[in-house]
């Protein structure tokens, strides 16, 4: 293996446990601030929940994700893209006005614009010989398409945060396929993917002690959005490290379900950008009769199938890989559907 030297696995235990203890101290400090302010979601007809619950965990989550990644490229034996230090600041931009956001109700299209602008950013210094779709594009394609799905990980990144514990699973899982995918990754790695990963599954177990249903605080889009910006451009760089198809795989329900969803709701004529309980994993609490602790746990167990999938890829055996997506994709549809309560 060539990529950059992996920490060893003490040293792996040590971070870990690091962003899990950091990440469930300050879940804990912001959760009982966001009491004292009565910073509250209030239910609605749109809801998963039923009582008023506090919402900004991502005030603690984001930090620790944005700290790690930070120290992580600062330690890395091998130089780092610029673009990293670039998608940092942007992400902490990102997070300033999404927590706005979730308290004012900020414009459509000025958060929207926003998304762009930040992805814009990491795009445009991408390395040039990053290739994320390994050459099967000129080079102004290969980031134009980078832009439009790097825009659109964002967002569905904080649509598909609509139950407990799912959003902490998304990003737990999307971490532990960066450090098998580490692992495995046989060309020259761009970032420390391994720190990045570990940082990803400390930062989301300490917050789902707090998010695991019922949740006592929720992620708001002070969290989903620059979580969702931020493994958007690992992804991203781990594609351009030869590893396209593993990128693909790893986020392959989060990327089914809102695409899905959304393809349906155009179909349908309504407007995409406004709330609502159609995605796959909430008609399975809403008309499914199944509890958010046992979707999110399904999901994670998908996500492991997923894993393995993408550790097939990286691995050269792009057979299993395919097979094993489709299967884990369709036993989660076959689950998620609809049935009588």
């Amino acid at each position: 293996m060539s990529g950059l030297p992996l920490p060893s696995a003490a040293q792996g235990g040590l971070w870990l446990l690091s962003a899990f203890v950091l990440s469930l101290a300050l879940t804990r400090l912001v959760l009982g601030w966001l009491r004292a302010k009565a910073v509250m979601d209030i239910p609605n007809e749109r809801s998963s929940h039923t009582i008023p619950t506090p919402r900004g965990g991502g005030l603690a989550v984001t930090p620790v994700v944005i700290g790690g990644w930070a120290l992580a490229g600062y330690l890395s034996p091998a130089p780092v893209p610029v673009a990293l230090w670039a998608v940092l600041a942007a992400s902490f931009a990102l997070s300033v006005v999404s927590w706005l956001d979730d308290r004012l109700n900020l414009s459509r299209r000025l958060r929207f614009a926003l998304h762009i602008a930040a992805a814009a950013l990491g795009t445009l210094l991408l390395p040039e010989a990053t290739l994320v779709f390994q050459g099967w594009l000129p080079l102004w394609a290969d980031r134009a398409v980078t832009l439009v799905g790097w825009v659109w990980f964002i967002n569905l990144y904080n649509f598909m945060d609509g139950i407990d514990g799912i959003t902490g699973v998304e990003t737990a899982s999307l971490g532990a396929g960066l450090v098998t995918v580490s692992l495995l990754l046989p060309t020259a790695a761009t970032l420390p993917y391994g720190l990045f990963g570990l940082t990803a599954v400390g930062a989301a177990l300490g917050f789902l002690v707090f998010n695991w249903h019922p949740a006592k605080l929720f992620l708001g889009d002070v969290g989903s959005v620059p979580l969702g910006y931020l493994l958007g451009f690992a992804l991203i760089l781990l594609a351009g490290d030869g590893a396209l198809t593993a990128a693909l795989i790893l986020p392959a329900y989060y990327l089914l379900d809102a695409t899905v969803t959304l393809l349906r709701r155009l179909v349908q004529g309504k407007p995409i950008g406004q709330a609502h309980r159609e995605h796959f994993y909430q008609q399975a609490v809403h008309t499914g009769g199944l509890r958010h602790s046992q979707v999110s746990a399904l999901i994670l167990c998908g996500n492991l199938g997923l894993l393995a999938a993408a550790a097939f890829a990286v691995s050269g055996q792009p057979l299993p890989a395919v097979a094993g997506t489709v299967a884990v994709l369709g036993l989660i549809v076959v689950l998620f559907r609809r049935r009588p309560r």
